[in-house]
C-alpha cells in the first residue's frame, strides 16, 4: 500500500492501447504504477473505420477498479483523462451516443479540405487558428459529416477525452488543449474562432463550455463508484487532455532552451512558446500552434512516427507461414549494423498514412527518388529510422528558424525512448545532445497537473519538471559520426521533407522497440 496521502489515476488512451496508471505524489516523490492496460482496436463497419469507444470505456472502468486495489482504503485524490486528438462523439438531446466515433484514418474526409478552402482560404484559416493542415482535422470531419443522420440529430459534440469524462461524471465540458486541435480555436485569445465557424457553417453551440487544465470536471457518478470499488467522492480534474499536451508537461527540461520530440506511433517535434507563430512562413512549413498547459503554445510539426515501423512489423508477421513473429530486438540490432543513410524517405509523405503494405510503399518511395531499394527487413527498418531522425532534425531546425528561439538540448519522451537506435540517430542528425525519458511522459504530465490542483505539489511548469528530473530515469545520447552525411541525406530529399504534411496525432505510448 502507498505511504503518501495523494494517489492520482491517469487515464491515458492512445491509438493502439489504453491504460490506467496510478501516480503517487509528494513534494520530493513521484512514482507510477500501471494498474491496467487494454487494447484499442478499431473496427471497420460498412466501409467506415470506427473507434470501439464502448470497449475503451469498459477498459477505463476495469482500470479504475484495479487502481482502487492499489490505493489505501480504495481512495483516489482525483482522476485525469488524456487521449488522442481531433476525433469526437455526437450526443442526442438525452445524452445518448448517436454513433461510434469515426477513426481519423478513415477516408471520409477525402475532398473536405477543398470544400473548406472554397469557403475560407488556407492563409486566412491559418492566420485565425494557427493549426497545421492535416486531412483529418476536426473541421474536415465536420464538413464530411454534414447531412448525415447522426450530425443532423446531434445536440452535443464531445471530443474523446470529454466523452469519457462525461460518462464517468455526467458533466459536460470541452478541454482547451484538445479543443485547439479542432482548428476552431483562436490561439491568441484561447477562445473559439467564431468567424471561422461562421464561414464554415459550424454551430459552436454543439460544444460544451471550455475547460482549462486544472479545472474541475465533475465527480464520479454513484454507479461508477459501485462498479470500480472506489470510495467516493472522487473528483475528475481536467488535465492537458490532448496526450501531447500532457506529454510536454512531462518533459524533464532544466533550462528553457530545449526542443521536445514526443515519440511513439507519431512523432511530434517542436518547441514550447509563450505565443503562437501565425506567419505565412510558418503556414508554408506546416507548423501547428496547439495550446498547452499554463498558457503555453505547443509549436510543433506532426511527423509520421514509429507507425511506419509498426506497420512493417505487422506485415512481416503476417507473412510468416510457421507462426513465428518478428523478433524486434534482433531486428533493431541488425538495423544498427546496416549501412547508414543508404536510403531515406519523406516521413511526411501521405503515401505512408494508411495501414497495410508499408514495406512495399517504402520501397516504391525509394524507387521514385532514385535510391537503393531496401532488400531486407533490417534495411527497411534502418531506412525508416534514418528517415525519422532526418524528419526530427528538419522540424527542430525549422521551428527555431521560424520562432527565433535557440535550442541546445533535445528531449525525447514517450514510448520511442525505448528505441535506443532512434534516439542515437536523432542526436546524430540534429548534432545536439538528446535526453531520452520518461517513457510515460503523458501519464506523468497528467498526474502532475492533478497533483498541483489538489495541492500535493506547488509551482509552475519549471517546478513540475524539476520534480521529474530528480525522480525519473533518463539517458543522454551525444552526437556521433559524420554530421555532413546527414546534410547530404537531407539534400537528397530536397523540399520533399519540408512539411510533414500528412501526419499528426498525439500518441506517445507505443514504443515499437
Amino acid at each position: 500500500m502507498p505511504t503518501t496521502e495523494h494517489c492520482f489515476a491517469a487515464v491515458d488512451l492512445g491509438a493502439s492501447s489504453g491504460r490506467v496508471i496510478v501516480g503517487e505524489v509528494a513534494p520530493d516523490r513521484l512514482t507510477l504504477h500501471e494498474a491496467h492496460r487494454f487494447p484499442n482496436q478499431p473496427t471497420r463497419v460498412l466501409g467506415t473505420l470506427h473507434w470501439n469507444v464502448l470497449s475503451l470505456y469498459q477498459g477505463v472502468l476495469e482500470g479504475l477498479n484495479a487502481a482502487a486495489a492499489h490505493t489505501a482504503h480504495n481512495r483516489l485524490t482525483s482522476i485525469g483523462i488524456d487521449t488522442w486528438a481531433v476525433d469526437y462523439g455526437l450526443l442526442a438531446a438525452d445524452g445518448t451516443l448517436l454513433a461510434n466515433p469515426v477513426h481519423y484514418r478513415d477516408t471520409r474526409t477525402t475532398g473536405a479540405a477543398e470544400r473548406v478552402a472554397a469557403a475560407l482560404p488556407p492563409r486566412a484559416l491559418y492566420a485565425a487558428t494557427g493549426i497545421q493542415h492535416l486531412p483529418f482535422n476536426t473541421i474536415y470531419q465536420l464538413m464530411a459529416a454534414q447531412g448525415t443522420s447522426a450530425r443532423t440529430a446531434a445536440h452535443r459534440l464531445l471530443l474523446i477525452p470529454d466523452l469519457i469524462s462525461y460518462w464517468l461524471t455526467g458533466e459536460l465540458g470541452t478541454e482547451l488543449t484538445n479543443a485547439s486541435t479542432t482548428q476552431l480555436i483562436d490561439p491568441r485569445t484561447r477562445g473559439w474562432a467564431t468567424p471561422v465557424a461562421a464561414a464554415l457553417g459550424i454551430d459552436l453551440s454543439l460544444f460544451p463550455p471550455l475547460r482549462h487544465p486544472g479545472d474541475p470536471a465533475g465527480t464520479l457518478r454513484p454507479e461508477v463508484l459501485a462498479e470500480t470499488g472506489l470510495a467516493g467522492p472522487v473528483p475528475v480534474t481536467a488535465v492537458g487532455s490532448h496526450d501531447t499536451a500532457s506529454a510536454v508537461v512531462g518533459v524533464p527540461a532544466t533550462t528553457p532552451d530545449f526542443a521536445y520530440i514526443a515519440t511513439g506511433t507519431w512523432s511530434l517535434a517542436g518547441l514550447e512558446l509563450d505565443a503562437p507563430v501565425l506567419t505565412e512562413a510558418s503556414r508554408a512549413a506546416n507548423f501547428t500552434n496547439e495550446l498547452g498547459v499554463d498558457g503555453t503554445v505547443r509549436y510543433l510539426r506532426n511527423i509520421m512516427g514509429l507507425w511506419m515501423l509498426q506497420e512493417c512489423v505487422r506485415t512481416w508477421n503476417a507473412e510468416h507461414t510457421r507462426g513465428a513473429g518478428t523478433d524486434l530486438t534482433a531486428l533493431l540490432q541488425e538495423a544498427a549494423r546496416a549501412t547508414p543513410l543508404r536510403s531515406v524517405v519523406d516521413a511526411g509523405d501521405p503515401a505512408f498514412i494508411a495501414p497495410d503494405h508499408m514495406p512495399d510503399r517504402i520501397a516504391d518511395a525509394c524507387r521514385r527518388t532514385g535510391q537503393p531499394v531496401p532488400r531486407t527487413p533490417a534495411e527497411t527498418t534502418r531506412c525508416v529510422l534514418d528517415s525519422l531522425a532526418l524528419a526530427h532534425r528538419r522540424a527542430i531546425e525549422d521551428a527555431t528558424r521560424l520562432s527565433g528561439r535557440t535550442v541546445r538540448t533535445v528531449h525525447i519522451v514517450g514510448g520511442g525512448v525505448h528505441n535506443t537506435l532512434l534516439c542515437q540517430l536523432t542526436a546524430d542528425a540534429c548534432g545536439l545532445p538528446v535526453v531520452a525519458g520518461p517513457a510515460e511522459a503523458a501519464a506523468l504530465g497528467n498526474v502532475l497537473v492533478q497533483a498541483r490542483t489538489a495541492g500535493a505539489i506547488t509551482g509552475g511548469l519549471t517546478d513540475l519538471r524539476a520534480l521529474l528530473h530528480s525522480t525519473q530515469p533518463l539517458r543522454q545520447y551525444e552526437p556521433t559520426g559524420d554530421h555532413s552525411a546527414w546534410d547530404r541525406a537531407a539534400a537528397r530529399l530536397g523540399d520533399a521533407q519540408v512539411t510533414g504534411a500528412a501526419t499528426g496525432q498525439g500518441d506517445e505510448e507505443e514504443p515499437c522497440a
